[in-house]
This record gives structure tokens, sequence and C-alpha cells, in this order.
């Protein structure tokens, strides 16, 4: 089994959770039809293009230190062949699936913002803040 093999069963996990993120990030964009929502796209880009490039830097100097002073070895036969500086090129499919996963799994999990809006949003129906259906209950509902 090749390293990219290897590679290929953790990325495919990572794009599924990706996509479930992404999902419920549309979901819940759509719900509120904000307009902040829509207008913060490009500072979100930013960030991640700044982020991927410090950790791919950062890959590429300590991936070859680390193999350079013999820490970490490839078996030959189980590499592609393509190098940045003397790592493999395999060895950056980590960092790839990090940049992924990592933001992935927060946006799943839910931010401490919106645990707390919803437990404000619980406080206030509790209270009686009206009958029917309120803003506050579509946003327990998501």
């Amino acid at each position: 089994m090749t390293y990219w093999a290897i590679n290929a069963v953790f990325l495919g996990l990572v794009a599924v959770t990706a996509g479930a993120a992404l999902l419920l990030s549309w979901a819940r964009t759509r719900s509120t039809r904000a307009s902040s929502a829509r207008g913060s796209l490009a500072p979100v880009v930013r960030a991640a293009g700044l982020s991927t490039a410090v950790l791919l830097v950062m890959t590429a100097v300590f991936d070859n230190v680390m193999i350079g002073v013999g820490l970490v070895g490839y078996d030959e036969s189980r590499i592609s062949g393509a190098f940045v500086g003397i790592a493999p090129l395999e060895d950056f499919a980590y960092a790839v699936a990090a940049l992924v996963l990592l933001p992935s799994v927060w946006t799943l999990l839910g931010s401490r913002r919106e645990t707390e809006a919803a437990k404000a949003a619980r406080a206030s129906r509790r209270a009686g803040s009206g009958a029917g259906t309120s803003t506050a209950d579509a946003e327990e509902a998501r």
C-alpha cells in the first residue's frame, strides 16, 4: 500500500466531514438570511488563505528538518517520487487534512456564541415573551 492510498482513506473521511459542515453552514445561512452572513465571505477566504500558506510553509520546513536528521524515513517504493526539498509530497496531506477538518468539526459542534444565544432564547421564552412561534423558536429549531 502506498502513502497516497493511506492518505486517500483519511482525506475521504475529511471530505465527508467538510461536506456535512458545508451543508450545516448553508442551512444556517439560508434560515437566518442575514445580510451579515452574505457579506462575511472575504475575511473568511483571507483567513483561510493565510492559514493555508503558514501551515504549508511550516510543514515544509519542519518535515525537511525531521527527515534530514533521521527522525522520519519513508519506504522509497511507497512514495510518489515528488518532493518539496527532501519531504515527499504525500507528507503534506496531513496538513491539508488539518486545514479542512478542524474548521469543519468546529462548524458541526457549533460555537460558544451560538450556544449562549440558544440559552438566552429559551430563557426569554420561559419568561413569557408571547404566544406563537418566535424568532427564538426558529433559532432553537436549527
